[in-house]
């Protein structure tokens, strides 16, 4: 595990091990597909092993709550990291977003965002945060509705 000058042990980088599993019946809970530990932007650095070649997930943190197949249809396959851009301190997250891509080959960028109006600055951010890093990585944003429906 590393140390941190803070002494937090759920901030220790983590990689976590997928379980081999057959698909579930609709009786049965679906496995988690998070990959890693910590998730929270400000908790993740630059340098975690696991953002190498990655594909990355950005997502707003109400995303997951209002979206039910979160999971599925986003983790899948990505490392996400989180971050809400109405109630974080956003004043360095373009700066790590893109010391992110630039250091790490990350390969694409997705952001599941809700509708309200707050959550466009997080697509902004990582817009700015690819442009900044210099390499060329496409950037999907989806649009989650307060419903629960996906909207784009």
């Amino acid at each position: 595990m590393n140390k941190l000058a803070c002494g937090c042990p759920g901030a220790n980088v983590r990689t976590l091990e997928k379980k081999d599993s057959e698909e579930t019946t609709s009786t049965e809970s679906r496995p988690s597909e998070l990959r890693q530990w910590p998730t929270q932007l400000q908790l993740v650095p630059p340098t975690a092993p696991y953002l190498k070649n990655a594909h990355l997930l950005i997502a707003a943190d109400c995303a997951p709550f209002a979206y039910a197949d979160f999971h599925r249809d986003f983790i899948k396959g990505r490392v996400l990291v989180n971050a809400c851009p109405k109630l974080d301190d956003t004043s360095s997250y373009v700066d790590k977003l893109a010391a992110m891509i630039s250091q790490n080959d990350i390969q694409s960028v997705t952001v599941p965002i809700m509708e309200v109006p707050c959550c466009r600055g997080l697509a902004m951010m990582a817009e700015q945060a690819v442009k900044q890093s210099g390499k060329d990585v496409p950037v999907e944003v989806v649009i989650i509705g307060v419903d629960g429906e996906r909207k784009g």
